[in-house]
């Protein structure tokens, strides 16, 4: 007789919920996702700058994140922001980022964060074959402005060798020669081929998609009301009005999984991190690479004849609520980059803000939650939620069907700190 496959509920819809659900029906299970937004809704898996990024290896925490953090403090247009607020979660987040900032934590995780990443690369280039969007592998750009930023970023392109990664050094002239439609004023720039890009949005509709063409059920607009549990076990959760009996739960709810997880005793350290995009339809000029202004911190990348600019990490609450000062700065530091293109071509452009759910330590939370057998936690990517989306999914999967995901998982585990 054939085993019953679990039915695993998700609760979360953006990219790693699907990514999630749609690994876990190849393995023959049944899925049911729950989102809280509407099915066009604008969640942070949407309007992000749609990088796939192996050269992202060093984690959110590393030497001289402090230092900047501290600086950028009393900016009100900086890349990066934490918003000061009495709170004992914000509190022990920024401890433990602090405990984390130095070297020996990035040298423990680099080559972790390397191989998620190319794993994840070559999930999208599979899923990519199967058609209905469009993977860019052409690589990215980290322009660098001044020679002082180019040197800090060979030092990061010397580190991806001893990875075994691929990375060039390019001068100004070398630059402008890998991407001529674009005019670029940089000292120089690090050019990282495995790198690639794509259209978030596309991407998510074609994994809702697939996970309904799979036998999958996504209900849109459903808040999770509440989780009933005893004994380390979830065994119903309400959704829509309705009680739904749970083999296994995943949490994938992004910035919101930790407010979700405390209704189970379960305190993770997780913050919301804002940050803004915006889209020029008709861009006076369309780079053919996505690239990231260095010192600015702003990411670019061309989408099918659109242009987005992205950028900020301001650490804070849930609030959606666009700090026009933040977008400024994204705009600001544009012209100087980007010299055909000026303020004025962003005065009509709708900003638009997401929340990406940062872990203290840069690492994301995925794996089984302490003390409750059937509940999975897949959050805490910061910045690369889309680029893991793939990886994060089939590991889940994986530790669904009690299988070895090939990777050091004590490093993702949810009950690390």
């Amino acid at each position: 007789m054939s085993q019953v496959q679990p039915h695993v509920h998700i609760i979360g819809g953006g990219v790693i919920g699907l990514c999630s659900a749609y690994y876990a029906l190849q393995r023959g299970m049944r899925v049911t996702v729950w989102e809280r937004e509407a099915e066009k809704g604008d969640n942070c898996s949407l309007g992000n700058a749609g990088m796939v990024v192996p050269s992202h290896f060093i984690p959110l925490a590393a030497p001289g994140m402090l230092a900047k953090g501290l600086r950028w403090m009393f900016n009100p247009q900086s890349p990066f922001y934490v918003k000061p607020r009495l709170s004992p979660a914000l509190m022990r987040w920024g401890w433990l980022f602090y405990l984390h900032a130095n070297s020996e934590h990035v040298d423990a995780c680099k080559q972790l964060l390397l191989d998620l990443n190319l794993q994840s690369r070559a999930l999208f280039a599979e899923l990519a074959r199967e058609g209905s969007f469009d993977f860019q592998q052409r690589g990215l750009l980290m322009l660098c402005k001044t020679q002082h930023g180019l040197e800090e970023e060979a030092e990061v392109a010397a580190m991806a060798h001893q990875l075994g990664a691929r990375a060039e050094v390019l001068d100004a002239a070398a630059t402008a020669k890998m991407d001529p439609s674009i005019d670029m004023n940089v000292a120089g720039s690090v050019w990282f081929p495995d790198d690639c890009h794509l259209n978030p949005a596309a991407f998510t509709a074609v994994m809702r998609e697939r996970v309904r063409s799979a036998g999958g059920v996504i209900h849109y607009g459903q808040e999770l009301e509440e989780m009933e549990h005893a004994q380390g076990k979830v065994s119903a959760i309400h959704c829509g009005g309705q009680r739904h009996e749970v083999d296994q739960l995943l949490i994938a709810g992004g910035s919101w999984s930790a407010e979700i997880l405390r209704r189970l005793g379960i305190h993770l350290p997780l913050q919301a991190g804002k940050g803004y995009s915006l889209t020029l339809p008709n861009p006076k000029q369309l780079p053919q690479l996505c690239s990231i202004f260095c010192e600015a911190k702003v990411a670019i990348t061309p989408m099918n004849g659109t242009l987005r600019f992205a950028g900020t990490m301001e650490v804070g609450d849930l609030s959606l609520k666009i700090n026009p000062q933040r977008v400024k700065g994204i705009v600001r530091s544009i012209q100087p980059y980007f010299p055909a293109f000026s303020e004025q071509d962003f005065a009509e452009i709708q900003p638009w803000a997401g929340l990406r759910p940062v872990s203290p330590d840069g690492m994301p939370y995925i794996g089984r939650a302490p003390h409750h057998e059937n509940v999975m936690i897949a959050t805490g990517h910061a910045m690369m939620g889309l680029s893991l989306a793939p990886i994060t999914g089939k590991i889940v999967a994986d530790i669904l069907a009690q299988s070895d995901p090939g990777f050091a998982m004590e490093r993702l585990a949810v009950d690390r700190f």
